[in-house]
């Protein structure tokens, strides 16, 4: 077996501080620094202004990445995740993997309470992951990190030890185990209130450094410390409660309002600072901006390769050549955000740099494929016809979680389309509407990101064991056996050279058949006050509060 022993020392921690500090004044591509101007200072209050507010609070049912950035404030996890990609302990103290990797015994805290005062123990652990993958849980994320199919149930050793064992080797586990998907609520709520999760009353119940205290929908989320906290990663910059008494979450999705709430004094911090105005906030006295580049998946394309024209290569093809990315993310983002190569983001383990500059914007070569396919025609607007009939694709939207202006590189995108003949309808839904199309592929084209820093979201975006239909992301519907294998057998081995090669074949091939068109490798911008300090981010890039404190009084 693989085993972790926990040892904690002086030097380590000393050492850990330093790889933290590098890390935070790194800052990403852009080399923001937050190196806090004082010691640490306790109580007081932080409010944080964010562009959009959960649609479900229950981390085990909701994908969204703010459901998991709030959730993260309240519930912990096994391990903790360094910026390197090393495991830390966490909630558990200790744990072994079994060489075949089908199995992992976690050796758990014994000091760890949830805030309704019951014990965090193995069958904690147990309750929850059983919450995760019930049916009646319908979750759209959680389910497939603690590896779906393969997942074969948790074992109460002891009170202090908890076995996760799978049908098949899964080697991602550990990094999903350190997220707050995989985060861990107090059974006693999972008894009595699992079904009103979602709607993130006072069920919120935790073990982490801060506790639930009020939901106004559509306005604000208010989190209060919780004194008794005495059990952060070692990735923490320190033990104990956190310093902030109060941390309070704005819904403000208008752009406009949240920079003005930020540079007005009325929030401490706020989430996805446009591009536009990062100079603005960078140049006005008391405020900077922190930069964090993404990791995961980036935002793209999904092309529905079972739909009609693009279950034929070519117009795929055409459709990824005949976009001006470099010149429509330029133009959006201001030099912010980078133009993508590749399904994955350069700052993850996997990321392959061989695709750089290897499918430029070639119109020309779009309409010859066009052509190649048939659509030769046009019609009295310009577009392509075959057979009759105009070449029209449909591109779903909700306007409730759209964000990062991608509404507005939309309208570039079809513009560039239109060029070579291509009309691309944008019909605007509600989100449930939305979802329930998405499920059943009634679309052309899809567009998505999803935060993880873990190459094996290939497998959840590619592999045909992880279509929509059945709870995953593959939103492309890709059936390809040597994705699939490449995928799976990347899952299944810790050997990192050979991860690399699965990876990077995977990447490869599916921006090579244009199952895919990536856009642009987004970095995190958040824009913070100069009272407020110690924020730092997790590998995903989302921002934590345990080590902030203020100097607003």
């Amino acid at each position: 077996m693989r085993a972790y022993r926990h040892r904690r020392s002086g030097a380590f921690g000393a050492a850990l501080a330093a790889v933290l500090l590098a890390a935070s004044c790194s800052g990403g591509a852009g080399g923001a620094s937050d190196a806090p101007t004082g010691p640490p200072v306790r109580g007081g209050t932080a409010t944080i202004a964010v562009g959009s507010e959960p649609t479900c609070f229950d981390t085990h049912v909701n994908p969204q990445d703010i459901t998991a950035a709030i959730g993260r404030n309240v519930l912990d996890s096994l391990v903790s995740e360094d910026a390197q990609g090393v495991f830390h302990p966490w909630l558990a103290s200790s744990w072994e993997v079994a060489p075949d990797l089908k199995s992992y015994t976690f050796k758990l805290r014994t000091d760890v309470k949830f805030t309704d005062g019951t014990p965090f123990d193995a069958a904690s652990v147990k309750a929850n992951f059983d919450h995760i993958t019930a049916a009646t849980t319908k979750s759209q994320y959680a389910a497939g990190l603690l590896g779906g199919k393969a997942y074969a149930g948790t074992e109460v050793v002891d009170a202090a030890t908890v076995r996760v064992s799978f049908h098949q080797p899964f080697a991602p586990f550990l990094q999903a185990a350190g997220t707050a998907y995989l985060g861990f609520y107090s059974p006693k709520t999972l008894e009595t209130a699992a079904d009103r999760l979602c709607a993130g009353g006072s069920h919120l119940v935790g073990t982490g450094p801060f506790t639930f205290a009020s939901y106004t929908k559509g306005r604000d989320l208010v989190l209060e410390n919780n004194p008794d906290y005495n059990w952060a990663p070692e990735t923490a910059g320190h033990q104990g409660p956190a310093y902030l008494d109060r941390l309070t979450y704005q819904f403000l999705q208008e752009d406009a309002v949240r920079v003005g709430t930020l540079t007005s004094g009325q929030v401490d911090m706020a989430s996805s600072i446009p591009p536009v105005n990062v100079k603005g906030v960078e140049g006005k006295s008391g405020f900077r901006v922190l930069r964090r580049d993404f990791a995961g998946a980036l935002y793209g394309l999904f092309l529905n390769t079972t739909r009609a024209p693009f279950d034929d290569e070519r117009v795929r093809k055409a459709v990824q050549l005949g976009i001006d990315i470099d010149t429509n993310v330029t133009s959006v983002y201001f030099g912010q955000y980078k133009r993508a190569w590749s399904p994955l983001g350069p700052a993850t383990p996997g990321y392959t740099a061989t695709l750089d500059n290897s499918w430029p914007y070639d119109p020309v070569a779009a309409g010859r494929l066009l052509d190649e396919a048939g659509w030769t025609g046009r019609d009295g607007d310009g577009y392509r016809t075959r057979d009759g009939h105009r070449l029209s694709l449909k591109w779903p939207m909700s306007p409730s979680i759209v964000r990062e202006q991608r509404d507005i590189l939309a309208q570039a995108i079809q513009a560039d389309l239109k060029k070579i003949g291509i009309e691309v309808e944008r019909p605007a839904s509600d989100l449930g509407s939305f979802n329930t199309n998405v499920y059943k592929g009634d679309y052309h084209i899809l567009d998505t990101s999803w935060a993880r820093f873990e190459p094996d979201i290939l497998r959840t975006y590619f592999n045909s064991a992880s279509l929509p239909s059945s709870g995953g992301q593959n939103a492309a519907w890709l059936s390809d056996p040597d994705v699939d294998t490449w995928t799976a057998d990347a899952a299944a081995t810790l050997d990192k050279p050979t991860r690399d090669r699965l990876y990077a074949q995977t990447q490869a091939w599916v921006v090579e058949h244009a199952v895919t068109v990536p856009i642009y490798a987004a970095t995190t911008l958040v824009g913070v006050a100069d009272r407020l300090q110690g924020v730092e981010f997790d590998p995903n890039g989302w921002p934590l509060f345990g080590d902030a404190w203020t100097t607003r009084r």
